[in-house]
Order: C-alpha cells, then structure tokens, then sequence
C-alpha cells in the first residue's frame, strides 16, 4: 500500500523548496508525477510552486479535489499548501493513497495565526499521515528557539488578533516560538 506523508512546519521553514527539490529528483529519475495546489494559493502564481529562496517548479491549481483523478501512470502526487484544502479533500487523499499504488507527499502548515488548527491539517493528523516536522528558528532577534507559530502584523506593526483564517501573502508574518507567541498574541510572561 501507497503512504500519504506531511511535511509540515511554519512559514518560511522551506515546505515548497522541498517540493519543488522533491520534483525535480522525480523527474530526473524518470518517475512519474503530478504536482497540485489550491487555487487560492495566488501569492506568487498560479500555475507554479514558488519558493521564497528562487525554486519553482509547474503546478495544477485547483478550487478543491471533488473532480480530481491521477493520471494512471502517475506513481507520486505532491500537494503544496495542503491546509486550505477541507477535511473531505483529505479523505479523498487518503482514499488514492490506500486504493491505489500512488504515494502522496502533502506540504503545509498545521496552526494559523491565531494558533487554531487548519481543518485539512487537523484532519491529516487524525488520519494519520506519516508526519514529517520542519523545523527553523524563532525569527524574534536572539531567540534560538524552534519555531512553531505564527504571529500576523498590520501596517503598524501591531499583533493582528482573529480574522480569517487564510491569509494568502507572507509579508505580515513572522514564525515565531511557543513562548513568544504567548507573549505576544495573549501578553503573557514566559519564565
């Protein structure tokens, strides 16, 4: 039987690089791939992967994987930015991998900026996906901590607090530790 892994960690944790590395191995060995993406994952194109250090690689973007079918000599389906995909693309995901001889590779975050699971993110972990953390540092200067949340600003520099939960764009974020998320976002002192 196929696996369907996840690839998680935060932004900037180099989620996409991977895909986009992972392609290319596919493809420089003569294995067969397809490589998908939600359509609401426009921030930098929207037929591409692209990762923020340069790589990029081709991508079918779509609204959601009702009408989804893998090409029958496809043996590997890579899936950028899994989170805002639904529960029940999921499932379909997890169907593929188990009634077929495909192998799935998913990438994406588990918590949004409010530090709530995403639906699909959650879902993959209750269906147990071979998981696979990312890790990458605190970015608040001097921390050398493991990064795990994020934190979205406004204009100003001020913690925005609730709002939707996809926020397509990287500029406003920051990934962030445990501890400083709760400093920040709740203003809690850390010990």
């Amino acid at each position: 039987m196929a696996k369907l892994h996840f690839y998680y960690g935060v932004m900037a944790s180099s989620k996409s690089a991977l895909l986009c590395i992972n392609a290319y191995n596919l493809k420089r060995t003569g294995n067969k791939y397809e490589v998908l993406k939600p359509s609401t994952d426009n921030r930098d194109s929207e037929s591409e992967i692209v990762s923020r250090i340069g790589l990029h690689t081709p991508a079918r973007a779509l609204p959601n994987l009702d009408d989804y079918k893998p090409k029958r000599s496809t043996q590997f389906i890579l899936v950028d930015e899994v989170q805002f995909f639904t529960p029940k693309d999921i499932d379909k995901l997890f169907k593929i991998a188990d009634h077929t001889k495909k192998t799935i590779f998913c990438y994406g975050l588990v918590v949004d900026s409010n530090g709530n699971m995403f639906p699909a993110s959650e879902r993959l972990f209750a269906l147990n996906a071979e998981r696979h953390e990312i890790e990458t540092v605190c970015e608040m200067p001097g921390c050398v901590n493991s990064a795990t949340h994020h934190l979205r600003f406004d204009m100003n520099g001020n913690v925005i607090r609730g709002g939707k939960q996809v926020e397509v764009g990287a500029s406003q974020y920051k990934s962030v530790c445990r501890q400083h998320f709760r400093t920040i976002y709740y203003g809690q002192k850390t010990r």
